[in-house]
Formats: structure tokens, sequence, C-alpha cells
């Protein structure tokens, strides 16, 4: 069993408070996790307006399937127009 993880952190340049963090981020969380059945949290950042991150999660049976599925959700959400990716860090065990 491979579990592979990806923690990243962006910036949000639209958001003027909380509430509009949480619906662009809403958004963003739904999109991924449906394209791509993995498991998706805000896990830092929590009361920072313009800057959040996310934890994304998935079980694979093969490490090249994992980062496979992983690559393809950090493109996704750098494609996104409503947030920055500032920073990436990705393991596989």
């Amino acid at each position: 069993m491979i579990v592979g993880t990806c923690r990243v952190s962006m910036h949000i340049p639209d958001s003027g408070s909380l509430k509009a963090k949480r619906f662009a981020l809403r958004r963003l969380k739904d999109r991924v996790r449906n394209k791509f059945n993995v498991s998706v949290a805000e896990v830092d950042d929590f009361d920072l307006w313009q800057r959040a991150t996310i934890g994304v999660a998935v079980v694979a049976n093969e490490g090249q399937f994992a980062n496979q599925v992983i690559s393809n959700v950090v493109g996704m959400i750098e494609k996104d127009r409503n947030v920055v990716v500032i920073d990436i860090e990705t393991d596989l065990r």
C-alpha cells in the first residue's frame, strides 16, 4: 500500500474576508475531490484571509499511480485562476 500526500500553500488575491476565502476553497476542494477521488482538507493558515494551505491524500497499490494522481491534482490547482500556488510539498510512503 502506498500513501501519497501533498501540501499546497496558496495565496487567494481576491479574498477580502474569511467568508470569501472559505467560498473559494470550498469550490476548489470540491472540484479536486470529485475529479480525482482523493481526500482534501484545509490544514493550515485558518485565520488568514488571503492565504490557505490544503492537504491532499491518495491511497494506491503502486507508487507511480499515486505520484501521477498527486501531479494531476497539483496541475489542476495551479491552473485555477482564483489562487496562486506558493509552495508544494509531496511525499510518497
